[in-house]
Protein backbone atom coordinates (compact mmCIF):
# COMPACT_ATOMS: atom_id res chain seq x y z
CA UNK A 1 0.00 0.00 0.00
CA UNK A 2 2.88 2.04 1.09
CA UNK A 3 4.33 2.64 -2.54
CA UNK A 4 1.09 2.93 -4.77
CA UNK A 5 -0.19 6.10 -1.70
CA UNK A 6 3.49 7.57 -1.79
CA UNK A 7 3.41 7.58 -6.01
CA UNK A 8 0.16 9.12 -5.60
CA UNK A 9 1.53 12.34 -2.88
CA UNK A 10 4.31 12.28 -4.98
CA UNK A 11 1.92 13.11 -7.75
CA UNK A 12 0.13 15.62 -5.85
CA UNK A 13 3.05 17.28 -4.85
CA UNK A 14 4.11 18.51 -8.37
CA UNK A 15 -0.20 19.04 -9.01
CA UNK A 16 0.16 21.28 -6.24
CA UNK A 17 2.83 23.09 -7.01
CA UNK A 18 1.56 24.39 -10.82
CA UNK A 19 -1.98 25.16 -9.22
CA UNK A 20 0.23 27.75 -7.31
CA UNK A 21 1.35 29.24 -10.30
CA UNK A 22 -1.87 28.94 -12.07
CA UNK A 23 -3.56 30.38 -8.83
CA UNK A 24 -0.92 33.76 -9.00
CA UNK A 25 -2.26 34.43 -12.71
CA UNK A 26 -6.05 34.31 -11.94
CA UNK A 27 -6.09 35.74 -8.21
CA UNK A 28 -5.63 38.94 -6.85
CA UNK A 29 -4.62 37.11 -3.75
CA UNK A 30 -0.99 38.12 -2.70
CA UNK A 31 2.07 36.02 -3.81
CA UNK A 32 3.15 35.29 -0.72
CA UNK A 33 0.18 33.67 0.76
CA UNK A 34 0.00 31.48 -2.69
CA UNK A 35 3.24 30.28 -1.82
CA UNK A 36 2.68 29.96 1.72
CA UNK A 37 -0.36 27.75 1.53
CA UNK A 38 0.73 25.78 -1.75
CA UNK A 39 4.35 24.94 0.15
CA UNK A 40 2.84 23.49 2.76
CA UNK A 41 0.80 21.23 0.61
CA UNK A 42 3.52 20.29 -0.58
CA UNK A 43 5.52 19.58 2.62
CA UNK A 44 2.57 17.94 3.48
CA UNK A 45 2.33 15.78 0.42
CA UNK A 46 5.68 14.70 0.23
CA UNK A 47 6.07 14.44 4.56
CA UNK A 48 2.82 12.42 4.28
CA UNK A 49 5.14 9.89 2.44
CA UNK A 50 6.96 9.04 5.08
CA UNK A 51 3.74 8.16 7.48
CA UNK A 52 2.02 5.99 5.52
CA UNK A 53 3.04 3.27 7.43
CA UNK A 54 2.29 4.63 10.84
CA UNK A 55 -1.72 5.16 12.54
CA UNK A 56 -3.23 8.31 11.21
CA UNK A 57 -1.48 8.49 7.95
CA UNK A 58 -4.13 7.94 5.11
CA UNK A 59 -6.79 9.30 6.89
CA UNK A 60 -4.12 12.65 7.06
CA UNK A 61 -3.87 11.50 3.17
CA UNK A 62 -7.68 11.29 3.02
CA UNK A 63 -7.43 15.22 4.65
CA UNK A 64 -5.30 16.28 1.77
CA UNK A 65 -7.34 15.12 -0.80
CA UNK A 66 -10.43 17.07 0.64
CA UNK A 67 -8.14 20.17 0.98
CA UNK A 68 -6.87 19.14 -3.22
CA UNK A 69 -10.66 19.11 -4.34
CA UNK A 70 -11.12 23.11 -1.99
CA UNK A 71 -8.71 24.31 -3.85
CA UNK A 72 -10.95 24.53 -6.41
CA UNK A 73 -12.33 27.71 -4.68
CA UNK A 74 -9.28 29.21 -6.07
CA UNK A 75 -8.19 27.56 -9.15
CA UNK A 76 -11.30 25.84 -10.46
CA UNK A 77 -10.09 23.29 -12.44
CA UNK A 78 -8.64 21.97 -9.10
CA UNK A 79 -12.24 20.49 -8.50
CA UNK A 80 -11.82 17.70 -11.15
CA UNK A 81 -8.18 17.11 -10.19
CA UNK A 82 -8.60 17.29 -7.00
CA UNK A 83 -11.81 14.64 -7.84
CA UNK A 84 -8.96 12.54 -9.72
CA UNK A 85 -6.51 12.23 -6.69
CA UNK A 86 -9.24 11.58 -4.39
CA UNK A 87 -10.14 8.42 -6.84
CA UNK A 88 -6.58 7.55 -6.92
CA UNK A 89 -5.93 7.72 -3.29
CA UNK A 90 -8.56 5.35 -2.82
CA UNK A 91 -7.12 3.18 -5.03
CA UNK A 92 -3.85 3.21 -3.80
CA UNK A 93 -5.40 2.64 -0.24
CA UNK A 94 -7.51 -0.14 -1.41
CA UNK A 95 -5.45 -2.17 -3.71
CA UNK A 96 -2.68 -1.36 -2.18
CA UNK A 97 -3.97 -2.97 1.31
CA UNK A 98 -5.01 -6.36 -1.00
CA UNK A 99 -1.38 -6.50 -2.46
CA UNK A 100 -0.09 -6.27 1.03
CA UNK A 101 -2.68 -9.05 2.33
CA UNK A 102 -1.46 -11.10 -1.08
CA UNK A 103 2.51 -10.87 0.01
CA UNK A 104 1.65 -11.70 3.42
CA UNK A 105 0.01 -14.75 2.09
CA UNK A 106 2.42 -15.78 -0.05
CA UNK A 107 5.34 -15.05 2.23
CA UNK A 108 3.24 -17.38 4.57
CA UNK A 109 3.12 -19.95 2.05
CA UNK A 110 6.87 -19.92 1.35
CA UNK A 111 7.61 -20.58 5.02
CA UNK A 112 5.50 -22.84 5.51
CA UNK A 113 6.87 -25.99 3.40
CA UNK A 114 10.39 -24.92 5.44
CA UNK A 115 8.94 -25.17 8.54
CA UNK A 116 7.64 -28.12 8.09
Amino acid sequence: MRTLCASTLIGEFFVIGFAGLVAMQLTDIPRATIWIVSGVGMLLSVLLCGMLSRPGGVQLGWALQILLIASGLIVPTMFFLGAVFAALWWASVHFGRKVDAARARFAAQAEAPAAG
